[in-house]
């Protein structure tokens, strides 16, 4: 089962993420990761992407898919993958099926968690860190015991300067824009699967895995 990830920060792709590849058993695979492996491995795709990523710049997209190629071509993609972070243009995308197209393998599912903008701003700028042990607290959905102080050590709870609303405002508008298109092109080709994020987590796994387990929608 081949998959791709999508959501807006904050709709919550990462506690889906894990529940996916620990119930099908497949690979969750970020460009992070992958650019890190690849880095770590020394391989010539990575040794070129580190040079553009230690100067500041974006890599390319063909350094980008061929690493991406690199880590789908590996043992444990065999049986299926998750992919979150990429692709994020059409023009990955379209470099994506190409790859998997070359690899004799499809795209079974694109998961978009939809959660409404407004929903997002609460949830992201709701959090609070302590400045003395960095436990993380929420003021709506797990606030501690006293306002602004940590319940395990009793340090001073904060925002951090990038939870503020103009920031994460800011943020999901970028990343709303950047996604319609890839939304779309998605759509056009029948794989996108849109699920209602602002449910109770298991509700929103159980719509997820029903789906997943149906390979023709």
């Amino acid at each position: 089962m081949n998959i791709v990830l999508m959501g807006l920060p904050g709709a919550g792709k990462g506690t889906q993420a894990e529940r996916i590849v620990k119930e099908f058993h497949i690979p969750h695979i970020s460009t992070g990761d992958m650019f890190r492996a690849a880095v770590k491995e020394q391989t010539p795709l990575g040794v070129e992407a580190k040079r553009y990523m230690d100067s500041g710049q974006l890599v390319p997209d063909e350094v980008t898919i061929g690493i991406v190629k690199e880590r789908l071509s590996k043992a444990d993609c065999e049986n299926g993958f998750l992919l979150d972070g990429f692709p994020r243009t059409v023009p990955q995308a379209e470099a994506l099926e190409k790859t998997l197209n070359e690899l004799s393998k499809d795209i079974d599912h694109v998961v978009h968690i939809d959660v409404d903008k407004a929903k997002l701003l609460v949830r992201l700028t709701g959090r609070r860190i302590c400045k003395q042990c960095g436990a993380t607290f929420h003021v709506e959905f797990n606030p501690p015991a006293a306002d602004n102080v940590c319940d395990a050590c009793g340090g001073e709870l904060y925002q951090r300067a990038d939870d503020n609303a103009e920031t994460v405002g800011t943020r999901l508008e970028v990343n709303i824009a950047q996604s319609a298109p890839l939304l779309a092109f998605y759509e056009q080709r029948g794989l996108l699967r849109n699920i209602d994020g602002d449910r109770e987590i298991n509700i929103v796994f159980e719509e997820l895995a029903t789906i997943l387990r149906s390979k023709h929608i």
